[in-house]
């Protein structure tokens, strides 16, 4: 199929333009039509209960028949999509058929990890390989995709794969600018469609137990809460190299419209495959600002979005964020409309990506296989002892999303959580970039008579010709 033809298949409604004030406050209005009221009320069950996993056994453990199984095509097939892939084919009744990648190495590498998988369980080895992810999407045996892609692309395919009806399994954070969010709302509640946000920590034992103590309120009411992930990104400053011949530079920028965006193997990490040599470092794109949110997304997607669940924030978000620095403050601060103020500062004294919760009657600390409090009889259980590598193979994650696949309701990350948290993380990095703080309105949301906050590129920003959102 003719590429411009595909892509106009799934073109996007609103085209984003620059504009002048007075455009920007009439944009607003109409972007803030979506009200936190409707915000919620796209999901049939509102997002109580989000943390309450549904069995590992599939259908009560009884065989699932072939029309019951759930056939799925991976676009962005890097380090993290390879790990995705690996989570999901332990998954009971999972097919993988298709595999989508600007990169043709990285393409081979699926097609062959794929194929030895099927011959392991007995399939007939076939797994389609796609360059433009249009081509995978107009599939119509393909019931699920998973994206993970780098962040600037979650949006377009998102939006596009909801349109053409298949539920959705995308990487953290869930989008690049927080409009792109808003617009993911709208097509998953609009197409009827399950989506899952990568977040897995919604799915890890400890935090799931984090969760439920603190809404419980046995220690009391939050007062701070202390979450690290990192400082924010910096500004490109990659050398320009030669573009391989494996790979297609225009289709990886995509919407992206800097032009100060240059090639260099950090961004897309290269591969080899005889002999088998995989990424030796994660995609960079991540920590500058042309291409990435920094750690403030990249780990606090993971972490301030558990602290959100726990004090009831799903949906929701703070109210001012104030910079690192302005009028001497030592960490990114973020309050909240009930009194509730959030730091990004170090959770314990061996330091770490991790929460704290400080509350009337005690305190909680949280990460990745460790869960502390102040009364230790609260604790259901000690500390789980995790491997290297456990949470980017997170199986249970994985499964929580088939199950929802199948049954049609909410898996424990869905969309309107990652919107939620993805805004957080957006506007931290607006508030450190303006080097002043900035007032957000959960509810209408919007930043009020803020043109310059809302005309910041982390809240919209004009997409690269050709494409639109």
């Amino acid at each position: 199929m003719n590429r411009a033809v595909t892509r106009a298949k799934y073109i996007v409604l609103i085209q984003i333009t620059k504009t002048n004030k007075f455009d920007l406050q009439m944009k607003n209005k109409e972007v803030n039509k979506l009200n936190r009221r409707q915000f919620l009320g796209y999901s049939a069950l509102g997002l109580a209960g989000l943390t309450i996993l549904p069995s590992w056994a599939v259908r009560n453990g009884v065989r699932m028949a072939p029309s019951d199984r759930v056939v799925m095509g991976f676009i962005g097939l890097g380090q993290q999509g390879c790990s995705d892939f690996n989570s999901f084919s332990s998954c009971p009744g999972v097919q993988v058929v298709a595999g989508c990648d600007v990169e043709s190495t990285k393409r081979e590498r699926f097609r062959r990890r794929v194929e030895a998988w099927q011959k392991k369980k007995n399939v007939a080895p076939r797994c389609d390989m796609y360059e433009f992810y249009e081509d995978l999407l107009d599939r119509k045996d393909i019931d699920a995709v998973s994206i993970a892609t780098p962040d600037h692309w979650h949006a377009l395919i998102a939006v596009h794969a909801c349109r053409a009806k298949k539920d959705v399994y995308v990487q953290k954070p869930m989008a690049f600018t927080v409009t792109e969010g808003l617009e993911i709302v709208r097509a998953v509640r609009a197409n009827g469609c399950v989506l899952q946000v990568g977040s897995q920590q919604r799915s890890g034992r400890e935090f799931q137990q984090a969760i439920a103590l603190v809404r419980s309120g046995a220690i009391g009411h939050v007062e701070t809460i202390y979450a690290k992930v990192g400082d924010p990104p910096t500004p490109l400053n990659l050398p320009e190299q030669p573009i391989p011949a494996t790979l297609n530079w225009n289709q990886w920028l995509g919407p992206l419209n800097d032009p100060n965006i240059r090639y260099h193997p950090d961004l897309c990490p290269p591969i080899t495959l005889d002999p088998e040599q995989n990424e030796k470092l994660w995609g960079a794109w991540r920590w500058y600002r042309e291409t990435g949110n920094g750690y403030t997304a990249d780990w606090g997607a993971h972490m301030f979005d558990i602290a959100q669940a726990a004090i009831g924030m799903d949906g929701s978000g703070p109210c001012e964020f104030i910079p690192k620095g302005y009028n001497g403050a030592p960490y990114l601060t973020m309050k909240y409309q009930d009194g509730i103020v959030m730091t990004e500062q170090n959770f314990t004294e061996k330091g770490g990506n991790g929460i704290k919760f400080n509350c009337t009657k005690g305190w909680l600390k949280v990460a990745r296989g460790y869960i502390e409090c102040s009364d230790p009889s609260l604790l259901a259980k000690e500390e789980e002892k995790i491997a290297a590598g456990q949470y980017e193979v997170s199986s249970p994650h994985m499964q929580n999303f088939i199950d929802a696949v199948h049954t049609r309701r909410n898996p424990v990350a869905p969309v309107e959580v990652g919107c939620s948290t993805n805004t957080l993380c957006c506007i931290a990095n607006i508030a450190t970039e303006l080097q002043r703080p900035v007032r957000w309105d959960p509810a209408t949301l919007s930043f009020g008579d803020d043109t310059e906050a809302a005309a910041h590129r982390l809240y919209r920003y004009e997409y690269r010709k050709t494409f639109s959102l």
